[in-house]
């Protein structure tokens, strides 16, 4: 059974609008971009998933911690919102394979979190002006006068032009040997990457090594790898000259190359391209993709504010002169590029997520065809 008090809280928005509620996780205040994830299960992936650093989560989905926290599903070595919402947190833990109760992971960690509020409403509110800067005040902060709360809500940073790689990155590489047959080494710049990632680089036959994301092409080269993967992560791709500067000695160098969600981003950004912030973004688990070239449409699950910008017909000469290029997914529900395919390079990416560990499994394959990838680039050059 969990236990919950009536500590106050309230959210508010920048606009000014403010929702009473109570106190969930740790007590406090805390400040970022107010988003809505709209998974139905999952919510330990997304917690623990370091893209959504710098932004205060809500879940639209109701029951949030019926199933408590486990230490095997956890994507990285802690919970990584700036804050969290939801509407009826689950009184009761009711999965064999919890270990401890949702309230109490995110007091450990520091989340201040609300509950009891409309979830709904809120989300109404952010499909429609755009997700904007917020803060949940809870226990003491409750009290602070409401002006003085919107003043600092209106005083915190904004996403577009944050750079918050250092924060999630690893300090020091970290390697996880190949559990399917060997390929070789491969060059992971963790920009946030999720631990469903590196499983599933390790049974394709990578030896994983996470890099930090001040890594450079001299100490890349030093691992000799057989290719280079840029994970998701959070932040605005502007803001990370560094990465797509390394991307492009990749690239030049023409070893193979395969980015997810941020990593997408930044090949489109070493291509030439420019990238912009999408209104209120996508994220959940239910998000219709085209892969053009099969004609497939995947279910698949997301979690980006921003977004390449670049034809989505034809073959498009790379402004950066990196060779021909075309758009190779797009999301059907609003015709963002979702995947990037480099023509005369061995490189390609995608927006979504293709190992989604609460599902769907959809994209998987992408796995597949990176080591695909590999494998053939290893042949020419034989």
């Amino acid at each position: 059974m969990t236990s919950f008090t009536r500590d106050p809280a309230v959210l508010v928005l920048e606009d000014g609008s403010r929702h009473i509620g109570r106190a969930y996780g740790a007590r406090g205040t805390t400040l970022g971009e107010v988003v809505f994830a709209t998974g139905m299960t999952g919510y330990q992936e997304t917690l623990t998933d370091p893209s959504y650093a710098g932004q205060i989560v809500l879940q639209t989905a109701p029951h949030i911690g019926n199933t408590g926290m486990n230490g095997e599903d956890v994507e990285s070595r802690r919970i990584w919102v700036a804050g969290y919402i939801v509407r009826d947190p689950s009184r009761v833990v009711s999965s064999w394979r919890s270990e401890n109760s949702l309230d109490e992971s995110l007091e450990r960690d520091g989340i201040v979190g609300i509950s009891g509020i409309d979830t709904r409403a809120v989300t109404r509110v952010l499909r429609s002006a755009g997700s904007m800067r917020g803060g949940v005040f809870s226990g003491d902060a409750a009290d602070i006068d409401p002006d003085e709360q919107l003043r600092i809500v209106r005083e915190a940073p904004e996403m577009t032009g944050r750079n918050l790689s250092a924060e999630v990155s690893v300090p020091a590489a970290e390697v996880t040997p190949a559990t399917g047959e060997r390929l070789g080494n491969l060059a992971v710049l963790d920009l946030g990457v999720k631990q469903a990632t590196v499983n599933n680089l390790a049974a394709r036959g990578f030896d994983v090594h996470v890099l930090p994301q001040d890594v450079t092409l001299e100490q890349l080269r030093a691992i000799d790898p057989v290719a280079v993967f840029y994970s998701n992560g959070p932040g605005d791709p502007a803001a990370s000259d560094h990465h797509v500067e390394l991307l492009r000695g990749v690239l030049a160098e023409k070893l193979p190359f395969f980015g997810i969600c941020f990593g997408n981003q930044l090949l489109g950004r070493a291509l030439g391209f420019g990238t912009y912030k999408l209104p209120f973004g996508h994220r959940g688990i239910n998000q219709p993709v085209l892969d053009k070239h099969t004609g497939r449409v995947e279910i698949t699950a997301h979690n980006h504010g921003f977004a390449v910008d670049a034809p989505i017909e034809g073959v498009i000469d790379s402004p950066a002169g990196f060779g021909r290029v075309e758009v190779s997914h797009v999301g059907l529900n609003d015709n963002v590029v979702e995947g990037l395919r480099a023509l005369d390079l061995p490189a390609f990416s995608v927006q979504y997520h293709p190992e989604a560990a609460a599902g769907p499994h959809d994209a998987n394959y992408l796995f597949d065809r990176f080591r695909d990838l590999v494998i053939a680039s290893q042949e020419n050059k034989n």
